[in-house]
């Protein structure tokens, strides 16, 4: 979905993602210990570094994966860097994969070859990205688009009632 395709936006503040990815080390430190964390970028940095000091994990990688043209259109998934040889060989079910939205799971899917035994966690999940993942903090709907605090600046916003 492009900016603009819905009529339906979800700004989140910084705050209130750092309290998302915090709530969401907590239902990660149930499910651990990881070993590794591994965050998908660009949008997995943020809630990865997070979560890799709420759970004091020292060994923090990524993998980069372009999925979005430069119109926020959703499109060809190319890996433009793979995991480090020695997490992929080491994973056996404790590495950490963090993304911060899962959207339709593409994403995810390409990942998840890469990586089969790791667990996925994204601080947000789509209902058509949420088989994909393991764990997640909070369900938006297929159609809403995600302001992440990083994509904002301050500017006013007309009520809703507006429609403006």
């Amino acid at each position: 979905m492009s900016v603009g395709a819905s009529d339906k936006a979800f700004h989140v503040s910084w705050d209130q993602f750092h309290r998302d990815a915090r709530a969401l080390a907590w239902r990660l430190a149930e499910i651990g210990p990881f070993t590794a964390i591994v965050a998908i970028t660009r949008g997995g940095l943020v809630p990865a570094a997070i979560i890799a000091r709420e759970l004091d994990l020292r060994i923090v990688e990524s993998i980069c994966v372009a999925s979005y043209d430069a119109d926020n259109r959703q499109g060809k998934l190319e890996i433009l860097k793979p995991v480090a040889a020695a997490i992929a060989q080491a994973e056996g079910g404790k590495t950490l994969v963090i993304d911060d939205l899962v959207d339709t799971g593409a994403t995810a899917r390409i990942v998840r070859t890469l990586l089969p035994k790791a667990h996925f966690a994204a601080v947000y999940a789509k209902p058509l990205g949420r088989p994909y993942v393991d764990t997640f903090m909070t369900e938006v709907s297929q159609d809403t688009w995600i302001y992440f605090p990083w994509d904002l600046g301050l500017a006013f916003q007309a009520p809703i009632a507006t429609g403006r």
